[in-house]
């Protein structure tokens, strides 16, 4: 299969994984946390595609469903790590010296930190708000940004072109803006394609263990650790989610190792 097959084909599945999770909870006639007691665990049948869970719920809408929250969590957590890692890797690249490296100190130290105690503690400061769950997870990945940054802006100011621009009497904000991330920009996005399957991985391990989202919202990370506990008596339930959440992310690796050959990095 050439790698052009192979874009298409991922591009063509998210975007369509995206739109069904967009539109088909709305189309389909039953809601996400409408229970049937009654009904119970129901293997797929025409009337439930994907079968139901042991409350009766629809398995293909909540899978829909939970596709916008893992989806969205991936997204947001991205521009956040992304924000941050910028920024920070900008101002320890440009200050250098005796600030680079307390700065890059500091970022080691967070490396040394355990994520799960990490993502405890800011659930202790901020609670368990869903879109502030997203932000936490996002700071937590911003480090790798930071040092990817970092080492392009001290190979930056070894330049003609930049030594030209401060001779010139350019300020650190222009130089910066015209001159360092423009030229930061390739690396910045290969790691935001890269970086938005490893936050959705994040996000279904935190739901996994029980400190993501909340019943009666649901994720496909919580979807897939409500089908490990019924595996022996409801299959289905872990089967689909896993598939499409498996499938998602091969996609988004697929298009993310594509900026990478196409832009020749090599990230950390």
């Amino acid at each position: 299969m050439t790698n052009l097959l192979r874009q298409t084909i991922a591009w063509g599945f998210l975007m369509l994984v995206i739109l069904a999770c967009l539109v088909g909870p709305l189309a389909l006639p039953y809601a996400f946390d409408a229970q049937d007691l009654a009904l119970g665990p129901v293997a797929p049948c025409w009337e439930h595609w994907m079968g139901t869970d042991a409350l009766g719920r629809d398995l293909l809408v909540r899978v829909l469903y939970g596709g916008r929250i893992s989806l969205f969590v991936g997204l947001l957590g991205t521009a956040v790590a992304l924000c941050i890692g910028v920024c920070y890797g900008c101002l320890s690249g440009i200050l250098g010296g005796a600030a680079d490296a307390l700065l890059m100190r500091l970022v080691d130290i967070l490396y040394a930190l355990p994520f799960t105690l990490f993502v405890l503690l800011l659930m202790v400061v901020f609670g368990r708000n869903l879109v502030l769950l997203f932000i936490a997870i996002g700071a937590v990945e911003w480090m790798s940004m930071a040092r990817v940054v970092r080492g392009h802006i001290l190979a930056l100011k070894e330049q003609a072109f930049i030594e030209a621009a401060y001779t010139m009497g350019q300020s650190r904000k222009n130089i910066v803006l015209k001159h360092f991330l423009p030229n930061v920009a390739p690396s910045i996005i290969v790691w935001g394609t890269l970086t938005v399957p490893h936050i959705m991985l994040l996000e279904a391990f935190v739901s996994f263990i029980g400190l993501g989202v909340q019943p009666p919202k649901t994720s496909w990370g919580l979807l897939i650790h409500d089908g490990a506990n019924n595996l022996a008596q409801s299959p289905w339930l872990l089967i689909f989610p896993s598939l499409i959440f498996t499938a998602s992310l091969f996609c988004i690796t697929v298009l993310g190792d594509h900026f990478k050959g196409r832009y020749s990095l090599e990230l950390p």
